[in-house]
């Protein structure tokens, strides 16, 4: 069934587009990210040098007092800088990578959740649409029944009940006309906040859509999908939790700080001093050993939250794939056998009713299954189309729009 052309008509892979560049959460996640690429080389950095300038007196608290003449007396300047244990940057810049490569999944499965979402949206503003012209087509027909019934009731040859029966029909396509045309104004709101666009902005739809056609065998979609951003993603904290967990073990060595001074004292010779501090883990049983132990039960529960979310990617692939397939299937029955030996049978029938032959109960019992079966076949086409759109979002791997 094709609904009537609209001029104006907006294909899904131009509205794609523009979702990809004005859509809010795409736009946040991705700043997120870009955020997120900053940290590794300030992770990575040693830590800000100390400069200390001072004096030292005798004799009065002023500046200069007693230098030249007491060996205690100085003015001088003073460098520190803190070291961590060597491999201790290292790992602090490689965490804050591994975090960043996190976002960026993050931002593809966010990018991918859009489109997928827009596309659910727009086959069921689709469906809404064909199914407002189609009700008001098969209204045209029916006000031609029950023409006919009218004609038949006024010679005596019909019941009035069949006109009774005909005008509750035409009232239950008025209802349904307000219902379809109320989702039809849902859908257009959510694609125009998809899209960032003003509310009140219709959607105009291609008059005729390809079905979509499964990418991939079921086994090649739970393939894909463990390189897809929502696995990804989950593999990174994995590996973001190990590199913690090493960086704690890391803790057990000492950080060290390096300091040299120049100190002029007048008439006496310069005095020079270098150094080394060490921080000792003097109390390692409380500290670092509690955060190695902290850190590797969060690589655990990294590893367990990925082994739950591919499971539960998993599940919610195959089912997809098992509605998407069957209504498929169902799709082409309803179009190759039902609908055609339906159509024959109204045609008959009213043929029949015309002449006498066939009574009204007939004509509209066959009438129903007509309206009905190709109704169903249009939603079935929508139901499979909007699995593939989730497919997507699961997989990673790209449907036909």
């Amino acid at each position: 069934m094709i609904i009537p052309a609209l001029a104006a008509a907006q294909p899904l892979p131009a509205l794609i587009d523009e979702a990809l560049r004005n859509n809010r959460e795409i736009l946040a996640a991705q700043k997120k990210y870009e955020a997120a690429r900053q940290r590794p080389a300030q992770a990575s950095s040693l830590p800000e040098p100390t400069v200390s300038l001072g004096y030292a007196s005798s004799g009065a608290p002023y500046p200069g007092a007693g230098i030249g003449s007491v060996p205690t007396a100085n003015a001088g300047v003073m460098v520190s800088q803190e070291v961590p244990f060597p491999g201790k940057q290292k790992l602090r810049g490689e965490i804050a990578a591994k975090e960043a490569d996190v976002e960026f999944q993050q931002y593809l499965s966010v990018r991918l959740s859009v489109v997928s979402r827009l596309k659910q949206t727009y086959h069921e503003l689709h469906h809404s649409i064909f199914a407002i012209a189609f009700t008001r087509r098969y209204q045209e027909l029916l006000d031609s029944i029950l023409r006919i019934s009218e004609a038949r009731y006024a010679a005596g040859r019909a019941a009035q009940q069949d006109i009774f029966k005909a005008q509750t029909q035409f009232s239950i396509f008025e209802a349904q006309l307000l219902r379809y045309q109320q989702e039809q104004t849902s859908k257009e709101i959510e694609i125009d906040a998809l899209l960032n666009r003003p509310l009140d902005r219709p959607i105009d739809v291609p008059a005729d859509m390809a079905a979509g056609v499964m990418p991939a065998t079921l086994d090649e979609l739970l393939a894909h999908a463990r390189a897809a951003p929502a696995l990804a993603g989950s593999q990174q904290t994995i590996e973001r939790a190990e590199l913690a967990a090493n960086l704690a073990r890391r803790d057990y060595y000492p950080d060290y700080t390096l300091s040299g001074g120049y100190f002029n004292q007048g008439a006496m010779p310069p005095m020079w001093q270098f150094r080394v501090d060490f921080k000792l883990p003097a109390y390692f049983w409380r500290n670092q050993r509690a955060a190695v132990n902290e850190r590797e039960s969060s690589a655990a529960e990294a590893r367990h939250d990925y082994e739950a979310a591919s499971v539960a990617v998993q599940s919610r692939i195959r089912d997809q794939y098992a509605v998407a397939t069957t209504s498929r299937r169902l799709a082409d029955l309803y179009e190759k056998s039902v609908i055609p030996e339906a159509r024959l049978a109204l045609e008959s029938s009213l043929a029949g009713y015309q002449t006498g032959a066939v009574d009204f109960v007939t004509v509209f019992s066959n009438f129903m299954n007509v309206v009905d079966n190709e109704l169903m076949y249009h939603e079935e086409i929508m139901r499979s189309d909007v699995a593939l759109a989730r497919l997507e979002e699961l997989t990673g791997m790209e449907t036909n729009p």
